[in-house]
């Protein structure tokens, strides 16, 4: 990729988290979702030209791990050390996810600066010594206000649940350090009034706005009823709460306290990629820690909806999990990629079904876009000998979709890469291939083909390089969406150089006409989506 001003030395990263995953259990397609999300924003900003930094990890401290490590006959590191390499690691490689770096937070790198951070807040009288008591969900690693608890049914009859788990919550009464997180209250509205694009989508950004006008309470930030996590420095009798150890990873993983110089061209994130349910800790709690310290905010705390099977949160404690590779073993890989984000609106739940999926597939994958690619490639062949012709004969049908296709660009690159509207930008691209299979239809080159005058053939010359050229670019838009299946089609167009190596194969340079050089050789390769075969269970 060409180097920009924006790459040179110095410049602030286009900065993207995921939220860092909690390993009590393999990853379901909810964790996948928001990880898919932040690897195509990313891979959309590098393909522009961009310098990007995409963090990922795993949440390995608090009780919830503690009792699963135990139920399983096993350490705390050790089960931490096992679902991360077996389990979330390869996940990430098997879905192509383009992370810059991976953050556990048991690495020291992390520990380290954690308790620096936390030392600094304690010496500037930002947390104090108190006793708290009230209703904890281990699974949440939350107290809960006792107003937002449900009443238990059946097994769990008189007893109060948590709303998210749907199990009881425990009454836990300790000893523990508070941070003044009341004070910031008023900062924090003021911040949200004079940054409305700080929390998306609005109804998140209402709704936190709701919570912090109701005033908040200062937050507990240690335990001392167990020993798996970070200890305070000053106290060692106490672990540092799990939610202030899990959101230091956006800064330690950029050189808090250890590289100044890379925090500096990295920190503070861009975007905050989260589920709705985390969200009042990375817009409430988060910005205030770092107000607290002095350092600035992030540019975007961004909630996505839950997935949602049979009505109910995707989740494996709901046993809703579902694994991704049951999906990429039948649809593929890009294709999963492809579905999540063009079939749920970012930031809104979205129900998932297997019939949904295969209907999608068949309709806009294998018949729209892949059928296209492979009748470009067909008739190249048949007509020209494989070899791509140039354009002679161009007619108000070609402007039409020139201008479709300068329309699509703007439009995908302004909803994918500025406003996180995955859908919107993937119905742009697909609205477009709509267009030129119907240009296809209209023109009718295997009539046009069957007249042998140097007019007609050059006729049949400008529609077929028409399509190769929109195909073109399709797949520099889709590539940050479907890399293998658009590094595949690009190849087939007789393309030189790899896609995303040169500046002109930048997503928002895409709709410039002509970029595909007549004489290059289209070959006819494997199908880009194949036909599905319905699998014996689904």
């Amino acid at each position: 990729m060409a180097a920009t001003g924006k790459e040179q030395q110095g410049a602030k990263a286009f900065y993207v988290t995921t939220p860092i995953y909690y390993v009590n259990d393999a990853p379901h397609l909810g964790h996948a979702y928001t990880t898919v999300a932040g690897d195509v924003l990313t891979r959309w900003h590098r393909q522009r030209g961009e310098k990007v930094w995409y963090l990922t990890g795993t949440d390995e401290h608090g009780q919830k791990i503690m009792r699963t490590a135990e139920a399983n006959g096993v350490t705390p590191q050790e089960w931490c050390d096992k679902l991360v390499e077996e389990a979330w690691k390869p996940l990430w490689e098997h879905l192509e996810i383009a992370n810059d770096d991976f953050i556990r937070t048991t690495q020291e790198r992390h520990t380290a600066r954690v308790q620096e951070f936390v030392q600094d807040l304690y010496d500037k009288g930002e947390i104090y010594k108190g006793e708290y008591e009230g209703p904890y969900c281990v699974g949440c690693e939350e107290y809960k206000s006792p107003g937002d608890l449900l009443d238990g049914e059946g097994e769990y009859a008189g007893e109060k649940l948590c709303p998210i788990h749907k199990k009881p919550v425990e009454m836990l009464q300790e000893e523990n350090y508070f941070f003044k997180l009341s004070e910031y209250g008023p900062k924090l509205l003021e911040h949200y009034e004079r940054h409305p694009e700080f929390i998306q989508p609005e109804s998140a950004r209402n709704e936190v706005v709701n919570i912090v006008r109701q005033g908040l309470e200062d937050l507990s930030i240690s335990r001392s009823t167990f020993d798996w996590g970070v200890k305070i420095p000053w106290d060692d009798k106490h672990v540092i709460y799990v939610w202030i150890d899990a959101l230091m990873n956006y800064a330690t993983a950029v050189g808090y306290g250890s590289d100044q110089r890379k925090f500096e061209e990295t920190f503070p994130a861009d975007v905050h990629l989260v589920g709705k349910d985390i969200l009042r800790f990375h817009a409430v709690i988060w910005p205030a820690m770092l107000m607290a310290q002095g350092l600035p905010l992030p540019g975007k705390v961004a909630a996505n909806g839950w997935l949602m099977v049979g009505g109910e949160k995707m989740s494996k404690s709901n046993l809703t999990g579902i694994s991704p590779q049951q999906l990429t073993e039948h649809f593929g890989v890009d294709a999963y990629r492809w579905y999540f984000l063009r079939a749920i609106a970012f930031g809104q739940d979205g129900s998932f079904s297997w019939e949904d999926f295969s209907a999608r597939y068949t309709s806009e994958l294998a018949n729209d876009y892949g059928n296209l690619a492979s009748r470009l490639a067909a008739m190249v062949n048949k007509y020209f000998d494989g070899l791509l012709p140039e354009s002679k004969a161009d007619g108000e049908a070609e402007q039409a979709i020139r201008e479709g296709m300068a329309k699509a660009v703007a439009e995908a690159d302004r909803r994918i890469g500025d406003e996180l509207d995955f859908a919107g930008g993937i119905a742009a691209v697909f609205d477009f291939v709509k267009q030129v299979n119907g240009y296809l239809t209209e023109q009718e080159p295997w009539k046009v083909a069957k007249d042998t005058s140097p007019e007609a053939q050059e006729r049949l010359a400008t529609i077929l390089y028409t399509a190769a050229e929109s195909l073109r670019a399709c797949a520099v838009l889709l590539n940050p969406v479907m890399p293998r299946t658009s590094g595949l089609l690009w190849d087939s167009l007789g393309a030189e150089a790899p896609l995303g190596a040169l500046a002109d194969q930048r997503v928002q340079d895409a709709g410039a006409w002509g970029l595909l050089p007549a004489g290059t050789r289209v070959t006819k390769g494997q199908a880009l989506f194949p036909r599905l075969e319905e699998p014996k269970s689904a």
